[in-house]
């Protein structure tokens, strides 16, 4: 029986452009691909071990033809919508009490600053949850196991108890090899609030 849920953020709360996000900064940047410097620079920046302003100052030695401005929005370019429905919700099964529910997130500094900014009810959808994990304040990401095992460790949690739901198939791997229920949504024709019925077996 699951006895805790445990969200992705973005793509299952929060919509997501990552093709667009990733055309734009391509085009902006004048590559065919992300460089092996930059991928690494954005992971230490996702686990919170390089400063927002470190982050800034490698792209703007990387690109100096580029302005604070322009990487600042193209870096947020990826953020889209929350649709209220989602919020209420969460909102509604924090009332119901009947999970443990916890938000498990790759994300950084800028990102959640800009949500904070353009998500009037961020503060209400923080507050639904019991836990509230952000990457870039625990130092761990997925899909490493070591993030999964620090959920479990701090809740006391059995994950064969655990529903893990995001949208990235490698996250979902790592959970499910290690007993977690998932659901790998696919953003394009699911949506979270479809949940109960979706994975009805589990309840």
């Amino acid at each position: 029986m699951v006895k805790a849920l445990i969200f992705d953020f973005g793509d299952v709360f929060i919509n997501l452009d990552k093709k667009g996000a990733m055309d734009n900064a391509l085009n902006l940047f004048k590559l065919n691909q992300f460089t092996p410097p930059m991928i690494h620079t954005n992971e230490l920046y996702e686990q919170g071990k390089i400063t927002s302003e470190d982050f800034m100052l490698f792209y703007l030695k990387s690109f100096p033809y580029l302005t604070r401005e322009q990487i600042l929005d193209a870096w947020n370019y990826i953020l889209k919508d929350f649709p209220r429905h989602r919020l209420h919700f969460i909102d509604d099964l924090a009332k119901k009490q009947d999970y443990e529910l916890i938000l498990l997130s790759n994300t950084n500094e800028l990102h959640i600053n800009w949500i904070k900014e353009n998500v009037p009810f961020y503060g209400t959808f923080k507050n639904s949850f019991h836990q509230f994990y952000l990457s870039h304040e625990i130092g761990l990401r997925k899909p490493n196991e070591d993030i999964f095992q620090f959920v479990l460790d701090k809740n006391n949690l059995n994950p064969k108890e655990c529903l893990f739901i995001d949208d990235t198939t490698e996250n979902t791997i790592t959970a499910e090899n290690m007993g977690f229920h998932v659901w790998n949504i696919d953003e394009t024709s699911q949506d979270i609030t479809d949940l109960f019925s979706i994975k009805q077996e589990l309840f």
